[in-house]
């Protein structure tokens, strides 16, 4: 079959290339469409459709989107549902892999697209390959998605996985003494470590660049299938913090862009310099593995597109993504950190003060981000969540054997909001 433009449309490649649920506000109606001012915190709050009663602390969990990705969505799904062989102009995932790329710092060729973090996660641990005798080292703070993905990994290979703890009391959690205990839980043929840059369970920020300078110590003198690369769940870190994937020195970073880049939902993307160290878990659709099967032959070594999974998607969402991002870079990285961690500041000074509250998050911004989570004497969280959205204040469980009660402060919140909440968990009795 010859790969022309309705070929490869047919067999999906331009298609392909080109618990802590909150509960929910009201819905808004539908706002008058105004002028966007990235450089005013009212006019970014214009730009969603978040009903203005509600003080909102769980946009990250299923984030709402701005105007300008609402748009592009909803000028791709009609796209498709008047011609089912459109595709916007040029080659759509090369398109979304360079803006990515861009905001991480990084070059296309080094990005992954996925749905999620998990779906992320779940191609980077089940298709890393591993030699006989080589282990995984891990957490006792990360999130299912990685224990479980590190879980099939054992069942398919044997691996060992062992897991280190970082912290006693999150909120006094240390860098340096999470970065010992890495040091001190590597082995000789440890190939992964598998840490979280922000944890779901606590807000603590892991120094995932002093891990990687550590690692980088450690790996001299390792032969390159030896070396112990650094594996990084970024969802609650990707978009609310600045930093690029130099600035953090990991091997891999895994997130899903739905959630504080306030992307489309089921989007997200993995960035990796490590890609021969992978093999495709997922067919991919791109050019190279459907000329390789039609010649019989093999696309060669992994590379993202390879790893990138095949198949039809929900493709108005995918090509909506370059808004997100976007969206991000107008307001500025810098400016979008410092926002969300001067209100975790403030929501946590306030916090602190009511006496029959207790922080889990450390007071410190390097060690936070926009995650505040704590405990409510004498009541579990999901009650203090509902009675909280009785007084308009949408907040989250956090999904542990021990949960807590979960704010993420955020761009679509405001200081006075934050002083809303403060005074009403100061009157939970």
């Amino acid at each position: 079959m010859r790969l022309n433009r309705r070929a490869l449309l047919g067999t999906g490649v331009l298609a392909g290339v080109a618990a802590c649920t909150p509960v929910p506000a009201t819905p808004a109606p539908t706002p008058k469409k105004t002028t966007f001012d990235p450089t005013d915190w009212v006019s970014v709050r214009a730009q969603f459709m978040l009903d203005p009663a509600y003080a909102q602390f769980a946009a990250f969990v299923l984030a709402p989107a701005p105007a300008a990705v609402r748009e592009a969505i909803g000028k791709h799904r009609d796209g498709l549902d008047a011609d089912p062989e459109y595709t916007p102009p040029g080659n759509p995932d090369q398109g979304i892999r360079e803006v990515a790329a861009h905001y991480l710092g990084g070059r296309p060729g080094d990005v992954a697209l996925t749905d999620s973090t998990t779906m992320g996660l779940g191609l980077l641990y089940s298709g890393l390959r591993l030699r006989p005798g080589q282990d995984v080292l891990t957490t006792e703070h990360d999130f299912l998605a990685t224990h479980e993905g590190l879980r099939l990994l054992t069942e398919r290979t044997g691996a060992k996985v062992r897991r280190v703890r970082l912290y006693d009391d999150p909120a006094k959690a240390s860098a340096d003494r999470m970065v010992s205990a890495i040091k001190d839980g590597l082995g000789p043929r440890t190939r992964v470590v598998a840490i979280t840059w922000v944890h779901s369970s606590t807000g603590v920020r892991v120094p995932v660049r002093a891990i990687a300078d550590m690692l980088a110590e450690a790996n001299k003198g390792r032969d390159e299938g030896d070396r112990a690369l650094l594996c990084v769940d970024g969802v609650h870190g990707f978009g609310a913090m600045a930093d690029g994937v130099a600035d953090l020195g990991c091997d891999f970073l895994a997130s899903g862009t739905h959630k504080w880049l306030f992307g489309p939902r089921g989007t997200g993307i993995v960035w990796g310099r490590a890609w021969d160290a992978l093999a495709p878990i997922i067919p991919s659709f791109s050019q190279a593995a459907f000329e390789a099967w039609q010649s019989g032959g093999s696309p060669g070594a992994s590379t993202a597109e390879l790893v990138t999974p095949g198949g039809y998607k929900a493709f108005e969402h995918r090509w909506a993504m370059p808004q997100a991002f976007a969206f991000m870079t107008a307001i500025g990285k810098d400016r979008v950190q410092a926002r969300t961690q001067e209100l975790a500041a403030r929501l946590k000074a306030g916090l602190k003060g009511i006496p029959h509250v207790t922080l889990a998050t450390p007071q410190s911004p390097e060690l936070s981000a926009g995650l505040v989570c704590c405990s409510i004497s004498g009541m579990q969280p999901l009650e203090a969540v509902q009675r909280l959205h009785g007084q308009k204040i949408v907040t989250s469980v956090t999904p542990y054997s021990e949960p807590l009660l979960r704010f993420g402060t955020s761009i679509v919140t405001t200081p006075e909001q934050v002083d809303q909440a403060v005074k009403a968990v100061a009157g939970l009795r």
